[in-house]
């Protein structure tokens, strides 16, 4: 029985699933339930390129540059609305676009300053040889610069008649047992240096030493040597100089715009190109107070131990100066800035995938973060990543322009207003031609950024703009800081350099507003 059973219960499944099949064939295609499901399905408004927000399509593609396009969606209104220059976007977009999200805040600003420095002689134990009598060298004990001495080691022999005569007059009071002449003379040997054990062997022995052997008063290493055995010396002469270098002075140079961020006490880093890898810890010792009138630096001062003798003088040192401002400053985090050539601007994250660019002026930097003078307040969060793409949308609509949208829609407007001012070519798309600056390009994709000229018909200013270029125009041989002459034309809203050519010698002296121009750009 049980053998009948099964079969008849494997039919009754496929029956079920040959008569739902069925259903859903003859099932009419414009059903309910089919536009429900297309009508929860939200629908991209255009499609940007992620890299430039003026790069839009109505279908998925393909930016300039290679990368795919990201889909716009019309968020339904959500998130705050502060004004003109707020936009929206959903929320799986702001997750392709990978934005990340920073606060501003009030930190200490932690500059560093990169210098070279040159390792030296500490001065402080630097000692010079001078004799105090005049008289002959009659053996040197030091050959020459650089030999190492110890303390107490014979340094040099010599022959003085003014030193034989002071031993005598010391004999000579001892001898009259006068203890006034004994103290007068003993003084005056001491007073021309004779060492004290030359004193206590002529008061033992009684016997006047003809040559008087002088000792080293430190360790360390001839700096320099002026004499040579059988000179003969005076008071006033330099005999040699020992240096001690147990430990080194380093001396940098800060410009003088960095001068009023070096204390005292400043930590210091420093690496030698001799032992690659390691670094020496240390601080400013001291600050010398005159400014070197032909280089514009002020000198700074470190310390090192030395007692490894790793450090030689004159070598060369690359010194980082890790100087922290006394006072709190809002900061932001340097990559969330957007620079531009006469602005710079955030992009501020307002909450529920609402964002809107704004203007700020910004004071200092150091590796990480930039200082906030005006536009942000504590507490704010602001965009980190992928910043230009939100501002490039925000600044569309906000009361400033983009540079971009800024330079298309004044030609454009301008083109309409005075067609015949507006140079064209054979097709009708207006054109200029233009000097400027290579910023930065990208060569395999046909990209540049140029700040270029003004252009007088257009009565625009000078500004800084991205260019594509045309096909059949190559930009090999061209690099960052070229200044070129170049054609462009503007078709759909992008600017197309038709032609390119390096500027010559004689253009650039005919250009000199423009270089103005350039230079201001590039020290923003």
């Amino acid at each position: 029985m049980s053998n009948n059973i099964k079969p008849a219960m494997v039919g009754v499944v496929i029956g079920g699933l040959l008569t739902l099949g069925a259903i859903n064939l003859l099932a009419p295609s414009g059903s309910e339930h089919a536009n429900t499901s297309v009508s929860d399905e939200k629908k991209p408004l255009y499609w940007v390129a992620p890299m430039d927000a003026n790069y839009k399509k109505d279908k998925p593609g393909k930016s300039p540059m290679g990368m795919d396009l990201v889909p716009v969606y019309d968020d339904g209104g959500k998130g705050p609305d502060e004004g003109p220059g707020t936009i929206r976007i959903s929320s799986n977009v702001i997750n392709n676009l990978g934005v990340r999200t920073a606060l501003v805040s009030y930190k200490s600003l932690h500059t560093e300053i990169k210098t070279v420095g040159y390792v030296t002689y500490d001065e402080d134990r630097l000692v010079h040889i001078h004799p105090r009598v005049q008289g002959w060298i009659e053996k040197l004990h030091v050959k020459a610069i650089g030999d190492p001495v110890k303390k107490n080691q014979p340094l040099y022999e010599i022959y003085s008649p003014e030193l034989v005569n002071a031993q005598e007059e010391l004999l000579l009071a001892i001898g009259r047992k006068n203890s006034r002449l004994i103290s007068a003379a003993e003084n005056r040997l001491a007073a021309l240096q004779l060492p004290k054990a030359a004193i206590v062997k002529l008061k033992k022995t009684k016997k006047v030493q003809q040559t008087i052997t002088f000792y080293s008063p430190q360790n360390g290493v001839v700096e320099n040597l002026k004499i040579r055995e059988g000179f003969f010396v005076k008071p006033g002469s330099t005999l040699m100089s020992i240096g001690d270098l147990s430990e080194v002075w380093v001396e940098a140079e800060v410009f003088e715009r960095q001068a009023g961020q070096v204390k005292t006490g400043t930590p210091v880093t420093m690496t030698l190109d001799y032992l690659p890898g390691k670094a020496w810890q240390g601080q400013v010792d001291y600050i010398y107070p005159t400014l070197d009138a032909k280089t514009r630096t002020v000198k700074v001062r470190l310390r090192f131990n030395n007692e490894t003798g790793e450090f030689k003088p004159n070598m060369f040192a690359q010194i980082a100066i890790h100087t922290t401002a006394d006072e709190q400053a809002l900061l932001i985090p340097k990559e969330a800035l957007i620079r531009t050539g006469n602005q710079d601007r955030v992009v501020l994250a307002l909450g529920e995938g609402s964002f809107k660019s704004v203007a700020v002026s910004v004071g200092r930097f150091d590796s990480e973060n930039v200082e906030i003078l005006a536009g942000l307040k504590e507490g704010e969060k602001i965009v980190s990543s992928a910043q230009f793409l939100l501002d490039s949308e925000s600044s569309k609509s906000s009361d400033f322009k983009r540079m971009h949208s800024d330079e298309t829609e004044s030609a454009m407007s301008g083109m309409a207003m005075n067609n015949m001012d507006m140079a064209e070519n054979d097709t009708g798309v207006s054109s200029a031609t233009a000097t400027g600056t290579i910023n930065s390009l990208m060569i395999a994709h046909g990209m540049i950024n140029i700040s270029r000229s003004a252009i007088e018909k257009w009565n625009r200013p000078a500004a800084t703009v991205d260019f594509v270029t045309a096909d059949g125009v190559s930009l090999e041989g061209f690099n960052q800081g070229m200044a070129v002459k170049f054609t462009f034309e503007v078709r759909n809203g992008n600017f197309v350099i038709v032609e390119i050519s390096p500027l010559t010698s004689v253009e650039q002296a005919n250009n000199a507003s423009d270089e103005e121009a350039v230079i201001d750009h590039l020290n923003h």
